[in-house]
């Protein structure tokens, strides 16, 4: 593991953290994704991306602060669903066989006025270590563009590229990962 980066501070993420999380999110897409996707991509992406409040019930969603700024959040799931939020079509709270079925990274986001500064590897460290806790052997993610740089340099190999079509036709490119743990 990692250490964590100065004065980051990382904790469970709970219900009353919901509006400033999805705030994150809609700011971290809208800007750290503007490389990768084309401006229709961008704006149809919420659609597929978000979060999955299960994660915060099952304690298994982070915050991370810089000092008392909100930095990034992310989270792991012993649950069927590889990714999307709430609103996302396909999702599956059957739990997982960690003797045979690997843990799943959820919902990673950093705010962009704190990229580069370890938030995104802390809170990956932080939920692979959960995940191990918990018997998983490997983990799996559903990466978007943007952050396959960051996951490539945590060990994490491609598995599958695919395209989620979204309700007006529009399709975004994301990539299957895994990793042992």
């Amino acid at each position: 593991m990692s250490p964590p980066a100065k004065n980051l501070r990382i904790i469970k993420a709970t219900r009353k953290d919901l509006p400033a999380l999805q705030s994150l999110m809609r700011k971290s897409i809208k800007i750290l994704q503007t490389p990768y996707l084309s401006k229709p991509q961008i704006r149809a992406s919420t659609e597929v991306m978000g979060l999955d409040t299960q994660l915060v019930e099952d304690g298994t969603y982070f915050a991370v602060f810089l000092r008392d700024a909100l930095a990034g959040c992310g989270g792991w799931s012993r649950r069927e669903t590889l990714y999307g939020g709430d609103h996302s079509k396909g999702r599956d709270a059957r739990l997982l066989d960690p003797s045979r079925e690997p843990a799943r990274i959820r919902a990673m986001y950093t705010h962009p006025d704190f990229i580069r500064r370890g938030v995104g590897r802390l809170i990956l460290d932080t939920c692979e270590q959960a995940a191990r806790d918990a018997g998983f052997k490997r983990a799996e993610m559903m990466a978007t563009l943007a952050g396959v740089p960051l996951y490539e340099a945590c060990g994490y190999a491609h598995i599958e590229e695919i395209s989620d079509t979204t309700s007006d036709g529009t399709q975004i490119p994301l990539i299957r990962m895994g990793k042992p743990l």
